[in-house]
Formats: C-alpha cells, sequence, structure tokens
C-alpha cells in the first residue's frame, strides 16, 4: 500500500491579487501566488504557486516552483520546477527536478567548485 507524501502545513498565503516589496524571512512553508519583489532568507520551503511571479534573490532549503521567477536561488537542499515554471536566474543547489515543459534561463551550480574559486579571487584582490 503506497502512502501518500504529507505535505507540510503552509504558514503564510500571498494571494495571487497581493504585490509585497520587501524581505521575507520565515520557519516552516509559504507559498506565493502573487507578486513578490525582494528578498527571501528561510531553511525551509518556499513554494511559488501557478500564478506567482518573483523577481526576487531567494535562499531556501527547498524551492518549488510552478511559477516565475528572476534573480538569484541558493537552495540547501533542492529545487522542484514544474511544468509551467520559469526560472531565470544563477542557481546554487545540490538537487534539481525539472519537470517537461520547465524552463530554466541560467547558470546551474551543483556542486559549489565554482563558488569557492570566486571566494578566492575575491580574497586576493584585498
Amino acid at each position: 500500500m503506497l502512502q501518500k507524501k504529507e505535505e507540510l502545513p503552509i504558514k503564510a498565503y500571498l494571494g495571487s491579487d497581493a504585490l509585497f516589496k520587501g524581505t521575507l524571512s520565515f520557519e516552516g512553508t509559504v507559498r506565493i501566488d502573487g507578486k513578490f519583489e525582494g528578498q527571501v532568507n528561510t531553511n525551509d520551503t518556499l513554494v511559488i504557486g501557478e500564478t506567482g511571479d518573483m523577481k526576487a534573490d531567494v535562499k531556501v532549503g527547498t524551492l518549488v516552483c510552478k511559477g516565475q521567477l528572476n534573480g538569484s536561488v541558493v537552495a540547501s537542499k533542492k529545487i522542484e520546477m514544474h511544468s509551467a515554471s520559469k526560472i531565470k536566474a544563477d542557481i546554487r543547489t545540490p538537487a534539481l527536478s525539472i519537470a517537461l515543459g520547465a524552463v530554466l534561463d541560467g547558470h546551474l551550480n551543483m556542486t559549489g567548485e565554482e563558488s569557492k574559486k570566486v571566494v578566492n579571487l575575491v580574497q586576493e584582490k584585498k
């Protein structure tokens, strides 16, 4: 008998008619179906719904994208891109799942090696 994967309860929700600008920090799962501009910082899960449209720098544990995201993404656990998702961003994550139809336009770093080189170059210039 297969058990259905338990979904985490959503702690906050930004509806499709809402616009938020600023910095969002949270614990748990947050879903955005509206427009968001700014920064997101969490070790937990961010869900961008089908109508979600984000222009943001995102640092999360897990990103589930069903909408649109422009900016940069650092996901410490994983990123899931569903079929209608469009991400235009530089991404750093150890695991990425892309459904057929999803669009990813940007740089992808899954090893962390390149970022270490950049840090070394910045430190050497000082």
